[in-house]
């Protein structure tokens, strides 16, 4: 049977192309290669009913299309951690700090502190996000770390090291890795007076659990999703009935276009036929964070009983915990910190996560009600987290970025300013408008 488009992938991006697509009356089928839908969303239900998110969790104020799907399924949205009492912790093998000035901090840092944020934040507002290539200085930008950066404007060791535990604590990667004209896109993007400013970006969660997102997108798709469906290769020819999806079992099945929502490191495992040299090579040069997600489950949020709002950055294996709800703490593993972790034996990882957190909120932190490790980097079908933009990659991957090549169009959170949600369902829901425009 002949689809009108075939949709890769079933998380956020694919059922919110597919969704709109079924919507716009197009005969659509989406596929999946799990035994589930939702991608980097996942949640379980713990034994006494609590959910708990096991992906994606939080967004923004500037995150429209994301805030507008949420309204549209019905669900709720509330404030997330940055609600809860008590102050952020850093912690670092020398010590521990509640808020801020962080412990390291000496003479002086703090000022040098606000001057170069004022400073990185001016020098955003030059960037168009939509359109960074353009920027008169867009090669010196992206060839620039931002650790480079900092140097450069005279940021002192404290200083440095400060922005550091923060970017790891979002394991998107080192500033020393990461391309400066990446993160003033990032900045311009969600715009703020402070540099990744925690309310702006990630204020708010859907009450229902942001899994729920995805299992109502599914529900209202019905037999429209296949899972257990791997892609093994594509062939695109723009002719009614021209494209071609193989399956790893392999079954061929047919469309007039075809929506790619998958992950940029699964689909260089893709065969890819009838698209443009120079489309597949911006999308191949498109890298992820191997990061990793650990979560945990108490009867109580013990954290609190020293001031502490379970809110932390770190310089541990992990990078950063915050409280997912009153007592449920998430924590992340940046990519320089996976391989310790990888290289830790399967059944000594809980513990030593575990240790960790106990150092900074408590001996409580060593009996859980339940934890849960996902190791997204090495997931076959994830291969990593957010988009991690190198020095030089920005030009890498050009302005061919999130563009569609008819009848071949892409979307995914790889393909926005960074990854998140909100890049999932824009871009998902701008393919399948495109699709629909061009019929």
């Amino acid at each position: 049977m002949n689809h009108d488009v075939i949709v890769l992938g079933a998380g956020l991006a694919g059922l919110s192309a597919g969704r709109d697509l079924a919507a716009g009356g197009a005969d659509v089928l989406v596929v999946e290669a799990r035994d589930r839908v939702g991608g980097r969303v996942e949640q379980q239900q713990l034994p006494d009913g609590r959910l708990v998110q096991l992906g994606g969790e939080v967004v923004g104020r500037a995150h429209t299309a994301y805030l507008d799907l949420v309204a549209e399924l019905g669900l709720t949205l509330t404030a997330s951690y940055v609600a809860e009492p008590g102050a952020i912790a850093r912690a670092t093998p020398e010590g521990l700090s509640a808020g801020d000035p962080p412990h390291w901090f000496g003479p002086g840092d703090s000022a040098g502190h606000e001057r170069v944020t004022a400073e990185f934040v001016t020098l955003a507002k030059t960037v168009d996000p939509d359109d960074p290539w353009s920027h008169p200085d867009a090669s010196a930008l992206d060839r620039l770390s931002v650790g480079g950066w900092l140097r450069a404007q005279g940021a002192g060791p404290g200083v440095v090291r400060l922005w550091e535990i923060g970017q790891l604590g979002l394991a998107g990667g080192s500033n020393e890795r990461t391309s400066l004209l990446s993160a003033l896109r990032k900045q311009a993007a969600v715009p703020s007076e402070g540099h990744y400013d925690y309310q702006d970006w990630e204020g708010l969660r859907v009450a229902e659990g942001s899994a729920t997102v995805a299992l109502r997108m599914a529900a209202e798709l019905g037999p429209r999703v296949r899972l257990g469906a791997p892609v093994a290769s594509v062939s695109v020819t723009a002719r009614e009935g021209g494209c071609a999806v193989r399956l790893g079992n392999g079954e061929t099945l047919t469309a007039d276009a075809v929506v790619s929502a998958l992950p940029v490191g699964p689909l260089r495992r893709v065969a890819v036929s009838g698209v443009s040299d120079e489309r597949l090579a911006s999308l191949h040069a498109q890298r992820q964070a191997l990061a990793a997600k650990f979560v945990v489950g108490y009867d109580r949020p013990f954290w609190q009983d020293t001031g502490f709002s379970g809110l932390s950055e770190c310089e541990g294996v992990l990078g950063s915990t915050w409280p997912q709800s009153q007592d449920v703490l998430s924590a992340l593993v940046p990519p320089e910190r996976y391989g310790v972790l990888m290289g830790v034996p399967e059944h000594l990882r809980q513990g030593e996560l575990l240790a960790e957190i106990g150092a900074m909120f408590g001996l409580e932190a060593h009996w859980p009600d339940a934890a849960y490790l996902r190791l997204w980097g090495t997931d076959r079908w994830t291969q990593g987290y957010v988009t991690q933009w190198a020095p030089g990659d920005v030009l890498a991957v050009g302005p061919l970025h999130g563009t569609h090549e008819p009848p071949f169009y892409v979307c995914g959170s790889d393909q926005w300013v960074a990854g998140y949600m909100e890049g999932a369902v824009r871009t998902g829901r701008a393919a399948a408008g495109e699709a629909l425009r061009r019929g």
